[in-house]
């Protein structure tokens, strides 16, 4: 278990190296993004998603997303993507915007319950991209237990996982410390499942039809209702002649 302090050039190739390793080997690594620290693993390594839902406490029942590290390596990874999903992608990628796309049925991995879909995203971050650039698709989720906040800083991380994690990359602390917003492009309309560093408002800009997380539509909240018709009842101005 080492941590490196990517912040000094010498330290941060060896750092990526090491982690480059870590994940061929199918061990756990902790990486910065551009929302919150990752942990990750091969995606492709069944043992070591395992060990990932482990390492946080989680079941199957809650699959980690996949980072990539090129816009064009969604195409390795998945099938008939929802032009929902292409449009998001062109406005936020990369960057904190996670999409849930089908992914190609003839893919080996095992990264829990997916019903045939994943959750995918490529960050904003130069760190995470040089590693993913190295290791191809990695399954992360946040660098944190299940249930507890998530970590700010790589020591953070390691504070909460400890020896589970071969290899930690420390790149300062978080910029906003706020998740990727989920945004599930299987659904039609597409619905937003987390709203995170993205808000509501800045995913309608590009599709307008985008369900909230109860499954309104634009408009179609009961307090957006009683505004409405609030306004419907309000008197009009006079005006003179």
């Amino acid at each position: 278990m080492r941590l490196f302090n990517c912040r000094k050039i010498k330290d941060r190739a060896t750092g990526v190296k090491s982690a480059a390793r870590a994940v061929t080997g199918g061990r756990l690594v902790v990486i910065p993004t551009d929302t919150v620290y990752g942990i990750g693993c091969d995606a492709f390594n069944h043992a070591a998603v395992k060990a990932l839902l482990a390492a946080k406490g989680r079941g199957r029942d809650m699959a980690p997303p996949v980072l990539i590290g090129s816009k064009r390596a969604l195409d390795g990874i998945a099938s008939d993507v929802p032009d929902s999903a292409k449009e998001l992608i062109e406005a936020f990628w990369p960057g904190p915007l996670t999409v849930v796309v089908p992914y190609t049925p003839t893919l080996t991995w095992d990264l829990g319950d997916t019903d045939g879909t994943v959750a995918v995203r490529m960050p904003l971050h130069p760190l995470a991209l040089e590693l993913l650039k190295e290791t191809g698709p990695m399954a992360v989720s946040s660098a944190n237990k299940h249930g507890q906040p998530p970590a700010e800083t790589a020591a953070d991380a390691k504070a909460q996982l400890g020896s589970d994690v071969s290899v930690y990359l420390e790149a300062g602390p978080s910029e906003d410390n706020l998740p990727s917003t989920i945004v599930d492009c299987v659904a039609h309309p597409p619905q937003v499942l987390r709203e995170g560093a993205l808000t509501l408002e800045q995913i309608r800009k590009i599709v307008p039809d985008t369900l909230d997380r109860d499954g309104y539509g634009p408009g179609q909240r009961p307090e957006d209702q009683e505004d409405q018709e609030a306004e419907a009842d309000a008197p009009g101005e006079e005006t003179s002649a």
